[in-house]
């Protein structure tokens, strides 16, 4: 007889055999998951898996009695168990559009696109002070909706006499989806050049962020999208092309991130379903246009707390502990997956920069000192648009370099301003295209 030794031995053998097979199993539906690009939200992985676990555990107990046929099917049980939650919805799966906001009227413009967009309108708040040329904003995202940290931002040019237009790209905010295929850096310029047309007010000044930034540098290196515009402020820009994209090394100096505290509240990323989807989103495993689930489904999921530490990358190490709060819960809309999709046709785009040598458009760039971006990004504009009159380097402050705290946002009106009107910078300009060598060695 087996001594109480042996039994625990035994046991726990049979114990690891079991996990084993559970973890082999999971492993498997998993790549089956990326194998089939998440067909059928899933369940065609989760079959297929099933299935084989189940062909397995009848070979397993060819040999045995009756009742220790079943042991075999234990695992199977286990791991299907804990795949089937990533095959079933817990949001939503039609789109959920942010209610309306309670200090601006959206408006929907149907553009010549086919997008159709939601816009916001913030007029001057003295008439007497207006300035004559509209002036538009490109937030950043992709496919993001407008912050209500960048909406009081927008009041605030417009309480110094800008008539400010703003619309959220195609996807993001209250702005309707698009299929997948139709996301693309192009397509955003298309809808930009369209969105100037349907203001019918001639030529117009751009205030581009972080990937609008990146939207208005492609549309001055097209000339027919360029001609509609007066003057360009670039803003904190992400990579402009394939080959700017693919560059790796100098960053800012340190910002927030791994110093914040952790971002409170609800994350998809807990519900087995987007953790999976969104994981492997990331890592290329599944494509943006996955059968795991819908676009529409994604952006109902996602939360501000799943972009982590994401949002305390965009401030300085001295601001770690007063972040301020940039958007509410039910104005915050993000599309990961069709986000993804943009920036991978960013990736894939050849270098614009013969085109962007031609331009003419006054223009102005303004980098943020603990800016999270590689700064050749920025410095990649600079060398390569000649119409670029001035660069502001901006002391202080991260990559959302207005922000609420402290004077920044005065500091940016001021910057922005003094550009759009012609008068003279409030910072030195720098740095200059002769710079950039000396400004990547010592604004780290």
């Amino acid at each position: 007889m087996p001594t109480p030794a042996i039994r625990l031995v035994r046991r726990t053998g049979r114990l690891l055999s079991a996990l084993v097979a559970v973890a082999t199993l999971v492993a498997a539906f998993l790549a089956l998951l990326a194998l089939t690009d998440g067909a059928g939200s899933g369940l065609a992985a989760w079959l297929t898996t099933l299935g084989a676990g189940a062909v397995l555990a009848l070979w397993r107990g060819r040999h045995r009695t009756r009742p220790a046929r079943l042991v075999p099917f234990l695992p199977v049980i286990v791991a299907a168990t804990l795949t089937a939650a990533v095959c079933i919805p817990s949001v939503p799966t039609a789109r959920r559009y942010p209610p309306a906001l309670p200090f601006v009227v959206t408006q929907h413009w149907s553009l010549a696109t086919g997008s159709r967009v939601a816009v916001y309108h913030y007029r001057p708040a003295n008439p007497g002070t207006r300035h004559p040329i509209p002036l538009v904003y490109l937030n950043g995202g992709p496919v993001r909706a407008i912050s209500v940290l960048d909406h009081r931002f927008l009041q605030l040019l417009a309480r110094r006499g800008y008539d400010v237009y703003a619309y959220e790209q195609a996807g993001g905010g209250r702005s309707d989806l698009l299929p997948m295929s139709q996301y693309t850096i192009s397509r955003s310029v298309r809808d930009l050049a369209a969105f100037i047309d349907r203001l019918h007010q001639g030529k117009v000044d751009i205030l581009g962020f972080s990937s609008g930034g990146v939207v208005l540098t492609r549309a001055l290196a097209a000339p027919r999208v360029a001609a509609r515009l007066h003057r360009a402020i670039i803003a904190e820009p992400g990579p402009m092309d394939g080959p700017t994209a693919h560059i790796t090394g100098h960053k800012g100096r340190e910002s927030a991130r791994g110093l914040a505290p952790a971002m409170t509240g609800p994350r998809s990323t807990h519900v087995p379903r987007y953790a999976v989807a969104f994981g492997l989103m990331r890592l290329g495993l599944l494509t943006p246009d996955t059968g795991l689930i819908g676009q529409a489904e994604g952006d109902n999921a996602f939360t501000a707390a799943d972009l982590g530490s994401d949002t305390a990358s965009a401030y300085c190490a001295r601001d770690a502990h007063r972040i301020p709060t940039e958007d509410t819960a039910r104005n915050f809309s993000f599309s990961p997956a069709a986000s993804l999709r943009i920036q991978q046709t960013v990736k894939d785009s050849p270098s614009i920069a013969a085109r962007l040598r031609r331009s003419r458009t006054p223009a102005m760039l303004m980098i943020a000192e603990c800016s999270s971006q590689v700064r050749q990004w920025a410095t990649a504009v600079l060398a390569h648009d000649p119409a670029i009159q001035r660069t502001q380097y901006m002391p202080g402050v991260g990559h959302h370099m207005w922000n609420g705290l402290d004077d920044n946002d005065d500091r940016a009106v001021a910057v922005i301003t003094a550009f759009l009107q012609g008068k003279p910078a409030p910072l030195p300009n720098y740095p200059t295209r002769d710079d950039i060598p000396a400004f990547l060695r010592n604004h780290e």
